[in-house]
């Protein structure tokens, strides 16, 4: 795929050109390992590493074409620097040129927040699968083009990998794609030269403030999202959430609402909500969908909007999401053959646990034990995890503090964090048992017929990081297994 150099540079705030621009390109990298004949290396300033101390490399690798915010004293002389005003930004707009704007001939749609943006990329992406349209979903769990999967390491993928998939999506005739869009993914401008035809906003609490500082910073990064988006598109706020109406202050976009408790564009009601499913009111219908909790009553509520303002029948909407099904390692359960409930949920923030805690609360009977097993996961924001385990203590009957991704902190002190946020009257209702593996059968060993296990943190991964090693590790394999497997007498 031979590209011109000249058609690469559109709208890469290009300040100065050392060196021939008549040089073909083959693809772009961001990474000195990556870089070779006939390859634009980007030197991009990280958080760790800055490209800029890794140009020689690339041109020792065979790069010939340089992208950098300072064009480096020692210039070899077959190379061209090209000297931007931000290489982050110029990366993302070289490679939707590169691409040739796969994003423009699809109707993208971008989900974020900090809660429910899983649940609702998956299932939008499910419902119009069923729907008979060639689809494409970027998420944390899992890219899919059509029902074709690939694996993924980020919530959003830097903008190379991002552009490729939405040009295989394109090649593989998709027509719609849904996407997470993650706080960091827009302060790093890997989203930048997309076009989205509609933005999804669920809700915005305590999260990731060990990357941006502050929740200021936060909020910030998820409006910028809603600030980019062109006239054309729609934006879709949740009204049951104090920073919706900031996330469209500035937005050009068309603005739309769906809430529970406030009224909005789109309005649902809770009718039944049980392990089996919930009974919703939407618009005057009633539905029974698959999900279980006032949240996911919001995430579906969110869903049927974006639905009918992509012109999907009503009631096709809602009986398509009659049919869907969670996402995975969101809510998921199973009950044993004596009775014991599993469940297994992604929640690794305290608005996270707090929902899923008083979702389980709202439906048990209160006359069986509920028993949670919780972490926290290390170079993260430490200041949620006392708040954590404040949290699952409170709504618990029993509470097991254990390892979740500790990465290079010690585990033992992440527990301790966590420890100063249990209030005395609650200090003997809880275990601290740092082997997760270990914590999940002591859960299962202290549960009755009835009792619930909740293992929260983890939910879809599939390892557990330590050292900076992962280990495989699956929290549904640990307690779902030992649940369905009768055990010896």
């Amino acid at each position: 795929m031979h590209k011109n150099l000249s058609s690469i540079l559109t709208n890469c705030h290009v300040k100065s050109i050392t060196g021939s621009v008549e040089k073909q390109v083959d693809f772009l990298s961001f990474d000195s390992r990556k870089a070779g004949k006939g390859i634009v290396f980007f030197a991009i300033k990280g958080t760790i590493t800055d490209g800029h101390d890794y140009i020689q490399e690339a041109i020792e690798a065979g790069s010939e074409i340089i992208v950098c915010e300072h064009i480096p004293e020692n210039k070899t002389a077959h190379c061209t620097y090209i000297c931007v005003e931000n290489t982050s930004f110029s990366l993302a707009m070289a490679a939707a040129n590169f691409f040739k704007h796969p994003s423009k001939q699809l109707m993208l749609i971008g989900v974020t927040g900090t809660n429910g943006k899983t649940t609702i990329a998956t299932l939008l992406h499910q419902l119009f699968i069923n729907e008979g349209f060639a689809s494409g979903l970027i998420s944390t769990i899992c890219n899919k083009i059509g029902n074709q999967t690939i694996t993924t390491s980020h919530t959003t993928p830097d903008p190379i990998t991002l552009n490729s998939l939405l040009a295989q999506m394109v090649e593989k005739g998709c027509t719609y794609a849904f996407m997470e869009v993650s706080s960091h993914a827009l302060v790093q401008m890997r989203t930048f030269g997309l076009h989205f035809r509609g933005g999804i906003f669920t809700n915005l609490t305590h999260d990731h403030l060990d990357y941006h500082g502050s929740f200021s910073a936060y909020r910030d990064a998820k409006k910028l999202f809603f600030d980019l988006l062109p006239k054309e598109a729609f934006a879709l706020i949740n009204a049951d959430d104090k920073n919706g109406r900031f996330m469209v202050q500035n937005t050009k976009a068309s603005v739309y609402s769906y809430g529970i408790e406030n009224d909005a564009d789109f309005r649902a009601k809770v009718l039944e909500n049980h392990f089996q499913g919930l009974l919703l009111n939407i618009e005057g219908q009633e539905i029974f969908a698959q999900l279980i909790g006032k949240f996911n009553a919001s995430n579906l509520l969110a869903i049927y909007g974006s639905a009918v303002l992509l012109m999907i029948d009503q009631s096709e909407a809602l009986k398509g999401m009659s049919l869907l099904t969670s996402a995975e390692g969101r809510f998921e359960f199973v009950q044993s053959t004596n009775h014991i409930v599993g469940i297994v949920d992604y929640a690794h923030t305290p608005d996270a646990l707090l929902n899923v805690l008083r979702t389980i609360n709202d439906i048990r009977t209160h006359n069986e034990k509920l028993i949670t097993v919780a972490g926290a996961g290390g170079d993260r924001d430490k200041s949620k995890r006392p708040e954590m385990a404040r949290i699952a203590v409170e709504l618990s009957d029993m509470l097991i503090l254990t390892s979740d991704n500790p990465r290079t902190e010690d585990p033992d002190c992440i527990l301790d964090d966590m420890r100063k946020g249990i209030p005395s009257q609650h200090y003997k209702k809880h275990l601290v048992i740092s082997d997760r593996r270990e914590a999940i059968r002591t859960a299962i060993d202290l549960a009755r017929p009835g009792d619930i296990i909740l293992i929260a943190g983890k939910g879809h991964e599939k390892y557990q990081e330590i050292k900076g090693i992962r280990h495989p590790f699956d929290d549904k394999h640990e307690l779902f297994g030992q649940l369905l497997t009768p055990k010896k007498v």
